[in-house]
């Protein structure tokens, strides 16, 4: 019997660890496109895209961990160690849903041709996604 082979992740952020453990498959939003990591993986380091969402399945007994994330980088090693380090990340069961469609709302409102707010609207419409795939489990 073959003993499947499992990636360690863990997902940081510079005020805490937000999640860490085993999974099948790491997906997420680089600034050159989406990537899925499975076991065997060739070492990578991506640059993560602002207002992106990374999945994490096969973990927990839900089978997925979703979370929020705004920028960072990525990295995967020969030993499947997958290293999410986001400059802002949140969990899908942390994002309070009403309260991140207020701050898309605001953020849609005054991003007219200014960088900043259009990174905050990219970062809200993020945190929607991840949150709203976690309701739905």
């Amino acid at each position: 019997m073959a003993v499947s082979k499992k990636l360690f992740v863990e997902l940081v952020t510079p005020e805490r660890e937000l999640w860490a453990g085993e999974g099948d498959m790491v997906i997420a939003k680089t600034v050159e496109g989406e990537i899925g990591i499975q076991p065997g993986h060739v070492p990578v380091l991506a640059l993560l895209a602002p207002g992106s969402v990374v999945r994490v399945l096969g973990a927990r007994e839900s089978g997925e961990v979703r979370a929020a994330v705004h920028g960072g980088f990525m990295s995967v090693t020969l030993s499947d160690r997958v290293s999410i380090l986001a400059e802002i990340a949140e969990l899908a069961e942390e994002i309070d849903v009403e309260r991140a469609r207020a701050a898309l709302k605001s953020a849609e409102r005054e991003a007219l041709g200014d960088a900043e707010m259009r990174a905050r609207v990219a970062r809200a419409r993020g945190r929607l996604r991840a949150a709203k795939a976690e309701e739905a489990a």
